[in-house]
């Protein structure tokens, strides 16, 4: 049995009166008059029997006239009776998306989204069916729709305790965008995907979250959301509301600083709703501050921007340290200035570079040194050396034809995945390309040019001459070509024609060669040739091969939580140790690349290479300021906030009702009450026959229904 006030019970503490009445008991205010007792001996007072219990019936019938009268105001009803009295339909459908982004590592705030999740699951029905998921950058499904059904009733509550006890806040931003599509798709899917249990219910997504400022809503623009999916938004609110971050914009290889120049300058962003103003930054250990720190004034919501020097001589600092907010999740910042990157060419040929009229005079005028890479000297090997050290350049340029044993090594480069240009400069070079292509001989004959021949079929759409497929890039028709050999594809296996002749004549071939790529040019670039060398086409094309070669991808140093990093590619395992001192090792011969997982500096050691990166967080992150809902409603979605109640208690307003409605059918309270008049007519009855019967032989006293002596 259940009540629905159960306050009223307190009442019962009536039932003491009656005993108190039948215990308390009045002498009679009537005077007797008696003859002189002065001849009488005094005795002293004897205690009689005054203080017992006396007619025990009729304090049974008060007693329990008190009893059902308070239990009548109680209002009972059997809550087993629920599942036959009120009409049944289909329980609902409900997604538990609770927030574990960077931003909820905030005091407090995990704890109370955990609770809230609990507390959703424990107050669901039976018919009910709940799916809880977590979500930062990605989504991850903690409690599925079949998990919990296959679950006993009594065991749902406890699963997803469980599996939130597991659970904690990662480093990852908050797309809350993609979190609230996937809910919602899981609910839309739910109606089909489970034929046994269709899901004809009420459909909702109960987000649980801090509602950060930064948290993107991208998904969401162009998404419309499901027709009768209901959203209750359920936020978590801080303590402690300041909050400020640190971003990198831009920092600067040591080795090349000028003086006077920052080594780094970072952005110190105040969240809008912060109670604080003065901050410190400076570089750091990874703990306490190396030298002196700069203090920064930060008004709430706006950001400043500090340039840092060089730390002191000697420390060892890669990180910057903030301090001054409440929160220290984002309060550090790895950085590692990058290094400039070594760019190798290899260049197989016997030309003088000062000779105006060779092809190796423009190369060593196309490859000048850069800030960020610095391409290596073209090497030309002596002939008593098969290759130079520097071998492991990415790209090969052939100009001239090679020894069979030179043209083997370069084989062997290309086979392993090596980039190749090959320069036809003369028939004699035709040799050296049978022998890359394993070959006995390819024809490259010398083409009848009666004045000049024209570029006239490019393939803008592979990559080498995509930077020339906007139209004010792609006129290649002042470039005149007074030579070339004619090739026959036929010859070249795999071959494809990325740019021919006005003649139909192949100009320019790729040709794959094992894991490696041979770039066949039929004609030279020196004046004697064509104009090539001469034209602004000259120099991006080159730079187009060597990036397609692998030479040109930037060095980054500076990677976001979630990213996936390419490490350096060798061909033997790769250790690789994490901010927190933890390792794993990728075995050789996989891709190698790693998904940073957490703030910090990273340590990948293969063989002799060692790289080194940081990864710090989304600076959105450290915007924590409280989202209006309203922008949620602007994009479409039915947020439900009635009367300010969090989904727990209007749960409970839910139960509420349906306990209200239930006793109202049952009216258990009106049973009670014509019991409780039946038992008050027989006290009444009882009490006027006690009043009319005399008291025993010798007594004077008569008890009235009361309990007073008369």
């Amino acid at each position: 049995m259940s009540f629905l006030t159960p306050l009223f019970l307190l009442g019962a503490l009536a039932v003491a009166a009656p005993i108190l009445f039948h215990l308390i008991r009045q002498t009679s205010k009537e005077k007797t008059e008696f003859s002189s007792l002065m001849f009488l001996f005094a005795v002293p007072p004897r205690v009689t029997r005054r203080s017992r219990l006396e007619h025990i019936l009729l304090l049974v019938l008060r007693a329990v006239v008190l009893g059902l009268l308070a239990l009548a105001f109680a209002r009972p009803f059997l809550p087993k009776a629920a599942t036959t009295d009120l009409p049944t339909g289909p329980g609902k459908r409900i997604v538990v998306l609770v927030d574990t982004s960077a931003s909820m590592r905030r005091d407090g705030l995990w704890a109370d989204a955990r609770a809230k999740a609990e507390s959703l699951c424990r107050a669901a029905t039976p018919a009910d069916t709940v799916a809880v998921f977590a979500f930062d950058r990605e989504v991850r499904r903690l409690i599925t729709f079949e998990q919990w059904t296959s679950a006993a009733a009594g065991q749902r509550a406890a699963l997803a305790a469980n599996a939130l006890a597991k659970t904690s806040p990662g480093w990852g931003g908050t797309q809350l965008g993609h979190a609230l599509v996937a809910a919602a798709s899981a609910l839309d899917d739910a109606r089909t995907d489970n034929a046994a249990q269709p899901a004809r219910g009420p459909r909702q997504v109960v987000l649980i979250s801090d509602l950060a400022e930064g948290s993107r809503l991208d998904a969401l623009q162009a998404y419309e959301w499901p027709k009768g999916t209901e959203l209750i938004v359920e936020p978590i609110k801080a303590k402690k509301p300041t909050n400020a971050g640190l971003q990198l914009i831009a920092d600067t290889d040591e080795n090349e600083k000028k003086p006077g120049e920052a080594l780094a300058r970072v952005r110190v962003s105040n969240s809008a709703d912060a109670k604080r103003e003065q901050f410190q930054v400076g570089w750091s250990d990874g703990k306490e501050f190396i030298g002196k720190p700069q203090d920064i004034y930060v008004p709430p919501g706006q950001s400043r921007v500090v340039a840092l020097n060089a730390p002191p001589l000697g420390a060892v600092a890669e990180r910057v340290l903030l301090r001054g907010d409440d929160e220290p999740f984002d309060n550090s910042l790895a950085l590692i200035p990058p290094k400039a990157a070594r760019v190798g060419v290899l260049y197989l040929g016997g030309e003088i570079a000062t000779d105006t009229t060779e092809p190796l005079y423009f190369l060593e005028r196309a490859f000048p040194p850069t800030r960020r890479q610095v391409v290596q000297g073209l090497a030309r090997p002596p002939a008593a050396q098969l290759l130079p050290t520097d071998a492991e350049a990415p790209l090969v340029i052939v100009t001239d034809a090679l020894p069979d044993e030179r043209t083997v090594a370069v084989r062997r480069l290309l086979t392993e995945g090596k980039s190749v240009l090959l320069s036809l400069k003369n028939r004699n070079v035709a040799r050296t390309l049978a022998g890359l292509l394993g070959k006995e001989t390819v024809s490259a004959d010398e083409a009848k040019v009666p004045s000049y021949a024209l570029l006239a079929e490019i393939d803008f759409q592979h990559p080498l001459f995509a930077p020339f497929a906007d139209p004010r890039f792609s006129d290649f028709t002042k470039i005149h070509f007074w030579k070339y050999r004619r090739l026959d594809p036929t010859q070249l296996p795999g071959a494809r024609a990325l740019a021919k002749f006005d003649t139909g004549d192949p100009a320019l071939l790729q040709v794959p060669v094992g894991k490696g790529t041979l770039y066949v040019l039929a004609t030279g670039w020196q004046p004697s040739d064509s104009q090539l060398a001469l034209s602004s086409k000259f120099l991006p094309l080159l730079f187009s091969l060597l990036e397609q070669a692998g030479g040109l991808r930037p060095q980054i140093t500076q990677h976001t939580v979630g990213d996936t990093v390419p490490l350096a590619a060798t061909n033997a395992a790769v250790r690789v140790t994490k901010p927190d001192g933890t390792s794993l090792t990728l075995g050789a011969g996989t891709a190698a690349v790693i998904q940073a997982d957490q703030p910090g500096i990273y340590t990948a050691i293969s063989g002799t290479v060692t790289q080194r990166f940081a990864v710090n967080l989304d600076p959105v992150e450290s915007k924590t300021a409280p989202l209006p809902v309203e922008e949620l409603e602007h994009l479409g979605l039915p947020v439900t906030r009635a009367d300010g109640k969090t989904p727990v208690q209007v749960a409970e307003a839910k139960r509420q009702l349906a306990n209200a409605e239930l006793e109202g059918r049952q009216k258990l309270w009106r049973w009670l009450i014509a019991v409780t008049l039946v038992f008050v007519t027989l006290e009444t009855l009882l009490a006027g026959w006690l009043a009319k019967r005399p008291l025993a032989t010798g007594s004077h006293e008569t008890l009235s229904p009361t309990g007073r002596l008369t």
